[in-house]
């Protein structure tokens, strides 16, 4: 049997447990079942090259909560304007890819490295991951990509090639996931751009009771190629 359609997860700490800096533990894989199990519990993988597999629980947490999102009149007159058109789940593998390749100012190399990449297409292809993708005609100019897990929506990363071409993707993003009656989602950081808008930092426990409460609330979310 593949390694990867093996049912049981592995079973990870109390992620109360994990280190001042947030690791939790080593090792392991990162076959569906695991992530699954992984993101449950408020847990994800944060590889670094030539290390074994890390994984996280930090001590503080990032999250956008919508009732306290705020966009610039600037930019909300550019959402209304814009010529992109923005779709999800349609070219998830592409938004990764770019995701990985494109470069970012003040940072160098990439945590999404090629086994990772494998297993968040695999876990696209199971359901569990997601991309928004914004086009200028069927040229992918900006994008995000996260899992939908519990209850709740974790954003992993995101890229652009046009100026604010991945906050449009965000501010799509948010809005439908607020239509679906989600109130809140997992940012893991908080980058200078989720702060622009309102992302703060909550406790590991705050966290974790959010988590807990969101697995009663798992509205559908869009269909593959849907047009946000």
């Amino acid at each position: 049997m593949n390694p990867d359609e093996r049912d049981t997860a592995l079973a990870f700490p109390d992620p109360r447990s994990a280190t001042e800096d947030g690791l939790l533990c080593i090792g392991g894989d990162l076959r569906v079942s695991t992530l699954l199990e992984a993101y449950s519990h408020g847990i994800f993988p944060w590889p670094q090259e030539g290390y074994p597999l890390l994984w996280f629980s930090p001590p503080r947490r990032g999250v956008v909560d919508f009732d306290e999102v705020h966009f610039s009149q600037r930019f909300l007159r550019e959402t209304r304007k814009t010529e992109l058109t923005f779709t999800f789940d349609r070219a998830f593998a592409d938004v990764v890819d770019a995701c990985a390749t494109v470069p970012r100012t003040h940072e160098t190399g990439t945590w999404i490295l090629p086994e990772m990449r494998r297993a968040y297409i695999r876990f696209f292809e199971a359901g569990h991951a997601h991309s928004v993708e914004a086009w200028r005609g069927d040229r992918l100019v900006g994008g995000l990509y996260g899992v939908y897990v519990a209850g709740v929506f974790s954003g992993e990363s995101m890229f652009f090639r046009e100026s604010n071409a991945s906050k449009l993707c965000l501010y799509r993003l948010i809005a439908h996931l607020r239509s679906k009656g989600l109130t809140w989602m997992d940012t893991q950081m908080v980058t200078s751009l989720v702060a622009s808008i309102g992302g703060k930092y909550i406790s590991r426990d705050e966290f974790l009771a959010r988590l807990e409460s969101a697995k009663h609330n798992r509205p559908r979310i869009l269909a593959a190629g849907d047009v946000l």
